[in-house]
């Protein structure tokens, strides 16, 4: 049996997150139908390591904020972990 190779396991993370958003969007469609009130709302976009937030509201827009730092600390330390792996 061989080991999956790194572009069978990046392949299935892009699947694995297609899913996700989707069920996202069908749980929060569920969600709004149950709830009456005011709708809030926020997206991130990363290109690279440049977010771009939009939101309707502060406190989702601060949130998002934060997810996007923490990822781009993620994205940074695995592009990097094979240079400081070699050494």
């Amino acid at each position: 049996m061989d080991a999956p190779s790194i572009t069978e396991i990046g392949f299935l993370f892009i699947i694995f997150g297609v899913v996700l958003a989707f069920v996202a969007m069908i749980l929060f469609a569920f969600r709004s139908t149950r709830e009456s009130g005011k709708t809030k709302g926020a997206g991130l976009l990363l290109i690279g390591p440049i977010p771009i937030i939009f939101g309707t509201d502060k406190e989702s827009a601060k949130g998002l904020m934060i997810l996007a730092i923490i990822l781009i600390v993620i994205v940074l330390a695995i592009m990097l972990l094979p240079f400081l792996l070699q050494r």
